[in-house]
């Protein structure tokens, strides 16, 4: 066995050397790693303790409020029947919010389970986009908002536009853009939404002239565990689940949502969806309504 020289063994502790360097580096850089991680852990568990708090607010207090108005309409006698009328208004101004929030809540549980998957349907689309602004009549009017409809699509056969994509899904999405525009539009403006059609995609945008989104908060408005500074995502009346929601469906739909908006000069959100290439048997007139003809469905 011969012996290193002693050049031989200063390369081979050099090369050691390095080695562990190099080794030390790396635990260095995995640790720092793990501490954003956790910090990520730890952040995203108070925030879904927070969201989980804020959730339950937002069934409870609108039951509360239902029960309560209730029990006064049942103690209203019949020489003031005129009470009941702004009691029976706020009854469906909180039942609606609580439907709307219900309905976005469950959603979500679908999302976080994958059990959600397109079911598509030939969609009367004016329909369904007149009867999801329908459904924000009496919630725009508290504000005094006029809602402006432009459908910028003439079906080929003159009467009536059908799609084919996922009706439910769809109509949710709409709706929580429109329901953030009312919420975050000044008083007495107005919001328009618009429809058209490029090739095979459809375009739905909904522009209001409220408070906007500043660019930071643009950057994560669609995480729903991300508290945003102020505006559309906040925790507070509107859970922020609307907009998480809408970015899941639509990338199911392989579809796109943007953003644009500046602070103080309102916000254009804009979803397009490309036709879904399938063929089917079903339509649906608002995406509560199904109903078949008499072909095979392949």
């Amino acid at each position: 066995m011969s012996k290193l020289t002693d050049q031989e063994l200063i390369d081979e502790l050099q090369r050691r050397f390095e080695e562990n360097k190099k080794t030390i580096q790396e635990l260095k850089e995995l640790t720092e790693e793990l501490k954003i991680v956790n910090k990520k852990l730890e952040e995203s568990e108070a925030l879904k303790s927070h969201f989980i708090s804020n959730i339950t607010n937002e069934i409870i207090n609108p039951f509360t409020s239902i029960l309560g108005l209730s029990r006064s309409i049942l103690s209203v006698k019949k020489e003031n029947w005129k009470k009941v009328i702004s009691m029976v208004a706020l009854i469906h101004s909180e039942a609606f919010n609580l439907d709307f929030q219900l309905r976005n809540i469950f959603l979500a549980a679908k999302i976080e389970a994958g059990e959600i998957y397109p079911e598509i349907l030939n969609v009367d689309l004016r329909t369904l986009v007149k009867n999801v602004i329908d459904t924000f009549r009496i919630e725009s009017k508290k504000k005094n908002i006029v809602i402006e409809l432009n459908f910028d699509i003439k079906p080929a056969n003159g009467l009536v536009f059908y799609f084919k994509t996922d009706p439910e899904k769809i109509k949710l999405a709409l709706a929580n853009l429109v329901s953030n525009a009312i919420k975050f539009s000044y008083e007495s403006s107005k919001i328009i939404v618009r429809v058209w059609k490029e090739g095979d995609t459809v375009f739905m945008s909904v522009q209001d002239f409220g408070t906007g989104i500043s660019e930071a908060n643009q950057k994560i408005i669609f995480d729903r565990f991300k508290r945003l500074d102020s505006g559309i995502n906040s925790l507070n009346r509107g859970h922020g689940l609307g907009l998480s929601i809408n970015k899941a469906v639509i990338d199911l739909l392989q579809g796109k949502i943007t953003i644009k908006s500046e602070v103080n000069k309102g916000a254009t959100f804009t979803i397009s969806v490309p036709e879904a290439k399938t063929n089917i048997a079903g339509f649906s007139a608002d995406g509560n309504e199904f109903l078949f003809d008499n072909e095979e469905i392949f």
